[in-house]
């Protein structure tokens, strides 16, 4: 079993992180029932409220489910687990994961033309403010990975002006799935980031109001870098499929 004994201290975070470890990795298969709380308290060496608590988290996060009877059963996470897993899922031991990293840059490529159009239609003055500010700080050159980080910020506010939690939950899912490959990516994302004229197109028809000028906008900023991503995803899938290398 996939599980080690650990101290009382952060014994529930640790059990959480263990099982959701187990099932992200795959060492424990969807459908496949967990040991009993008493089996679990004596394998990790907790309390059977300890590791309570912890499967009530790993249920809410919907990676198991837990039924009087049946105790705890593996869920499978493409169809019950959420946007919060896309940080854990990126990086599997120390490694990006090229098909995750795919679906990331897919639906920002997706989404961002949909945020600018409803930024267009609700965007008050203290969000244009906001954006101009912002793209004032993009223009002042900082250094890149410092544009990229600038970059987040404005389509957080982009977020902000669409008035949409649905849209601002998953944006800060992806933005936490993302962030971390931001010094890597640097030189990818350069020629997007560097496009002050596109940022400025989009405040102005953010500004204007123009849902089908912020539409058309947003995707002609992502555009570029999408294509140099994908391409660059394609690359790290397919020298994951060489012979000898396994995927």
């Amino acid at each position: 079993m996939p599980f080690e004994p650990v101290s009382q201290q952060t014994a529930p975070e640790i059990v959480f992180d263990q099982i959701v470890e187990g099932v992200l990795s795959g060492d424990l298969s969807a459908g496949e029932a967990l040991p009993s709380e008493r089996e679990l308290a004596r394998i990790l060496g907790v309390s059977r409220p300890t590791v309570r608590e912890a499967l009530k988290r790993v249920a809410a996060a919907g990676l198991v489910t837990i039924r009087q009877g049946d105790g705890a059963r593996v869920q499978d996470i493409a169809r019950a687990g959420g946007l919060d897993l896309l940080p854990r899922l990126l990086i599997r031991g120390g490694a990006l994961v090229p098909g995750v990293a795919r679906s990331i840059v897919e639906a920002r490529a997706a989404i961002g033309p949909d945020v600018a159009r409803l930024a267009a239609q609700r965007a008050d003055d203290g969000h244009l403010a906001r954006l101009e500010a912002v793209v004032t700080e993009l223009a002042a050159g900082p250094d890149p990975v410092g544009q990229q980080v600038v970059a987040l910020e404005f389509w957080s506010t982009v977020i902000d002006a669409a008035d949409s939690i649905a849209f601002r939950l998953m944006y800060n899912s992806l933005r936490a799935a993302y962030e971390p490959a931001v010094p890597a990516l640097a030189a990818v994302l350069e020629p997007e980031v560097g496009n002050i004229a596109g940022y400025r197109a989009l405040v102005a028809a953010i500004a204007a109001h123009d849902a089908d000028g912020a539409e058309s906008a947003a995707r002609g900023l992502l555009a570029p870098a999408t294509a140099a991503l994908l391409e660059l995803c394609r690359a790290l899938e397919d020298a994951e499929s060489e012979p000898g290398k396994g995927k």
